[in-house]
């Protein structure tokens, strides 16, 4: 039998060699990725989070693609910081329909200091119900990162959004740099982090393998990765954007399941209009992490009802916390791997 050969944890990919992998046959890419994905998790097995938007609306930043910057006219109305005993009965009813984390999102730029103690205590009081927790509040600084790591915090999420090539047409009011301190500030709390893309904004793929490469040759690979599809919201610049070849999402799954092959890689904002075809294809690249219930900040998700049905038809189960492993399960052969910059 030829050698089994693991896919190594790399941080030094070009954009030749992820593009290369993106320029791959369809199912050579799905192969390569599903043996990837058998090497650390059990591939019958989902991650499942709700998102709760805690605070929603008002934000000064102009990112085009987000209804809930307040310069857009999208019928998003802002609201004040949720009580944290609203908070924790959702999580109740969150953890009650599957979910196993249980993440926080604020429409801000950045958190004002006086407004941790109040998110610090959602933090504890969900944390008590045995849920991992997660926080999206924005740019965070040192001192703020400390004290919710301190409150319970398991995972902060802070998305780079797109390539640094692509950044500047579709953000203009913080830089790229700025995610990135951001994130180092999460890293050195002892935070676990929760890092990916919008895909589908009129990117290009190289600037899709861009995204992909930046995320894989960070210091550590995020622990979570969201892939978005983007949601067209009325009122946004991106509105009317011409929408993403569905294969061509399925490729950006698989490719960061090889890139990250440690990584939870997570179905986010689009699932709501994907097919349960094309999330089944997506699952099979690798994709092992959803959000379900809820809303994803402004945006829908599949009710818990027909994501049971999917998992059911699908013969996939929620997975438990620290799932991930180091062995190889699968017979995949050097031959997948071998070649990477060739591929194309």
């Amino acid at each position: 039998m030829p050698e089994v050969v693991a896919f190594p944890v790399r941080h030094d990919w070009s954009r030749s060699e992820v593009e290369a992998l993106f320029a791959l046959p369809f199912t050579e890419l799905l192969y390569r990725a599903a043996c990837a994905h058998r090497q650390h998790f059990d591939p019958s097995e989902v991650q499942v989070s709700t998102l709760l938007s805690v605070k929603t609306g008002g934000c000064p930043e102009d990112c085009s693609y987000c209804p809930q910057a307040a310069r857009y006219h999208t019928g998003v109305d802002a609201t004040k910081l949720m009580d944290p005993a609203e908070v924790v009965e959702k999580a109740r009813q969150a953890k009650a329909a599957g979910a196993s984390r249980f993440c926080m999102g604020a429409a801000w730029r950045s958190p004002k200091d006086r407004d941790i103690p109040k998110v610090a205590e959602m933090i504890r009081e969900v944390k008590a119900l045995g849920l991992e927790t997660c926080a999206t509040l924005g740019m965070l600084s040192g001192g703020q990162a400390r004290a919710l790591k301190d409150a319970g915090l398991d995972y902060y999420n802070h998305n780079i959004d797109t390539d640094p090539e692509f950044y500047g047409d579709v953000i203009h009011t913080r830089q790229m740099q700025d995610r990135f301190d951001t994130l180092a500030q999460v890293r050195d709390a002892g935070m676990k982090t929760c890092c990916g893309g919008i895909v589908g904004m009129g990117e290009s793929r190289r600037q899709r393998a861009g995204l992909l490469m930046t995320l894989a040759n960070l210091p550590a690979h995020p622990d979570s990765v969201p892939i978005n599809r983007l949601v067209q919201v009325e009122g946004t610049p991106l509105h009317g954007t011409v929408e993403l070849d569905p294969f061509e999402f399925v490729r950006t799954v698989a490719v960061a399941r090889i890139l990250m092959p440690k990584s939870m890689v997570r179905l986010s904002a689009g699932r709501e209009t994907m097919s349960d075809e094309l999330q089944a294809l997506c699952f099979a690249a690798g994709a092992n992490s959803i959000f379900h219930g809820e809303k994803l900040l402004t945006t829908g998700n599949p009710d818990t009802g027909r994501d049971k049905a999917l998992f059911e038809r699908l013969g996939l189960r929620p997975m438990q916390v620290d799932a991930v492993r180091d062995d190889s399960i699968d017979a995949c052969t050097a031959t997948v791997h071998a070649g990477i910059t060739e591929a194309a």
